[in-house]
């Protein structure tokens, strides 16, 4: 079913992009998609206490993330609840083995309950094979030609990249790309350009007067020619841009004469349209061209089912409801789309939501926050608040929810680490109730171990995949149906979830991050024996007459009670 069709009501003004190069006038806001009809809310859960009166929870069916739920009024559909990974963390080794790994594993990625991976950028960045990605030289070089010192990337050659996805596709396992339009980097040649310099922390009141800048912003592509595209990139495609090779400044934006930063993006710094590199120009029409061919571009490449949008708070969210529509109609599908708007500001993110048309998802940073402040908290944290102020919470149909990611990880420029006894909490949390779309890092299922950017012990992620796979095959068999939340003791909580007519199997989960901890909970279910299958409670539990039952957990951690 395509994007649009899965809406009832919808507005179209557009003009089809045929070409990358545009020759005809075109506005911003042409080409919005209107978007209405995205109330398929879902009332059939319930937030209880133990000992207190019951109160309303609403379920959501989300439109755009790959699982469903079904609605009280129309006919039972399967619902599926889709799990992604994010394959891959900062300091995987620069050995070009990543894509040959992915390939190898697809089989048992699929098996344990992972329907998608999202798979890191794989085109040629300016650090050539040392670079993880995102500084990105050249966006239709994915391991291909000889650029930057290298033909491979940090991951493989463009053969593995695309092995690796036909592999997934084999086993059922859905492939996003990472894609990055903010910027590039690492560019050929150096031109002179006029510029008024900003300090990087506001950008709205100059640092100086007009001056000439020289700054690497021709992209000729020596080692791919014209091959895929014949466009090479200059200082028409840019911006602004943070070096100057005269002054030898790095300290400065510097923004082209005649230019200004774009509108509809974070207002962090006044205006936080500026962040590395050369900054594309949004409302060139070269640029918007090139973005959209190469979208389309990388649907012929490869079976592809969705995209990870970098640093979209720092992309005009105009631009993002055009492109998603264009490659959405050139694909014919629903193509899932999660962005990076990273900041722990519920408001933000739902401004920005709302200015996509809802076309994507975004990552759930406060949730992200809340684990991470919980994690080093200990019992002092109101595991009451736990979802306070989350994506998770207020935009469930939007939200994908992590635990840690590449940015967050110790060294990282974001970094904010969970703590590792706080994990299986964080992921029962996200793999088992019914809000979101949950992604797992790669280190917290495979572990990892790198050096400590500050010299002092190696950095350790410990490996969860034992808990992990026993949440996937609860998400998978159990995490259906009503939701019961008893969110009323500041260390201890719980829920439940009572199944479905296809997934009959109820399922209760409890968490504390003090003592030891009980919750007596509705499952639904009379007299029936559950099992804890993390097997740190021994002993079934079986519900009274009622169907309810008083469940355990060890302190500081998660047990996880299915339906035997």
């Amino acid at each position: 079913m395509s994007f649009r069709s899965r809406f009832p009501i919808y507005l179209i003004h557009k003009k089809y992009f045929q070409e990358r190069n545009f020759t005809a006038s075109l506005t911003r806001r042409e080409a919005i998609v209107t978007l209405a009809g995205m109330t398929a809310i879902v009332a059939t859960g319930l937030s209880r206490s133990s000992k207190s009166s019951l109160g309303a929870h609403s379920q959501l069916k989300s439109t755009l993330s790959p699982y469903a739920m079904n609605t009280p009024d129309s006919k039972p559909s399967k619902a599926i609840n889709g799990t992604m990974m994010q394959y891959f963390h900062w300091y995987l080794p620069n050995d070009g083995n990543h894509w040959k790994q992915v390939a190898q594993n697809a089989q048992a990625i699929g098996q344990a309950g992972f329907t998608a991976l999202w798979l890191p950028p794989a085109y040629k960045g300016s650090a050539g094979s040392n670079d993880v990605g995102y500084g990105v030289y050249d966006i239709f070089d994915l391991g291909e030609f000889n650029q930057k010192d290298t033909v491979r990337t940090k991951y493989g050659t463009k053969d593995e990249y695309l092995a690796a996805i036909q592999a997934l596709k084999a086993a059922g396992v859905q492939t996003y790309v990472d894609t990055v339009f903010n910027h590039k980097d690492g560019g050929d040649e150096k031109e002179r350009i006029r510029a008024v310099p900003y300090r990087g922390s506001d950008r709205t009141n100059p640092a100086g007067d007009v001056r000439d800048i020289e700054a690497y912003t021709a992209f000729n592509f020596p080692g791919r020619g014209d091959r895929y595209s014949s466009m090479k990139w200059n200082r028409n495609h840019f911006d602004s841009v943070n070096h100057d090779m005269i002054s030898k400044s790095n300290d400065l934006v510097y923004l082209f004469e005649g230019q200004g930063f774009e509108k509809m993006v974070d207002l962090e710094k006044g205006n936080y349209d500026f962040l590395l590199g050369c900054d594309l120009d949004m409302d060139n029409l070269q640029v918007q061209g090139e973005l959209m061919y190469w979208g389309r571009w990388m649907l012929e490449m490869a079976p592809i089912e969705g995209f990870r949008l970098d640093a979209v708070k720092h992309i005009p969210a105009w631009f993002f409801e055009l492109w998603l529509d264009h490659v959405r109609n050139a694909a014919k599908r629903n193509l899932f789309c999660v962005g990076e708007y990273w900041s722990d500001n519920l408001s933000a993110l739902r401004w920005y939501i709302g200015e996509t048309g809802g076309s994507m998802s975004l990552f759930d940073v406060p949730l992200h926050q809340n684990f991470h402040r919980a994690s080093l908290q200990g019992s002092n944290y109101d595991m009451r608040k736990i979802l306070d102020g989350t994506l998770m919470q207020a935009d469930p149909i939007h939200a994908v929810t992590f635990v840690e990611n590449h940015d967050t990880q110790t060294c990282q420029a974001l970094e904010s680490p969970v703590e590792p006894w706080f994990k299986p909490l964080a992921y029962a949390m996200i793999l088992l109730r019914a809000e979101g779309y949950p992604c797992v890092f790669y280190p917290d299922y495979y572990g990892a171990e790198y050096p400590n950017c500050r010299g002092g012990y190696p950095v350790v992620f410990y490996s969860h995949q034992f808990l992990i796979d026993r949440f996937l095959q609860a998400r998978k068999n159990n995490a259906y149906g009503p939701q019961y939340t008893y969110f009323d003791h500041p260390n201890c909580i719980g829920w439940t979830r009572l199944g479905d007519v296809d997934h009959p199997k109820a399922m209760a989960v409890v968490m504390s991050n003090g003592d030891a901890g009980y919750k007596w909970m509705e499952v639904g279910k009379k007299n029936a024996k559950f099992i804890d299958i993390t097997g740190h409670a021994k002993t079934p539990v079986t519900t009274n007459g009622y169907g309810w039952g008083d469940f355990t957990c060890p302190g500081g951690s998660v047990s996880v009670w299915v339906e035997a």
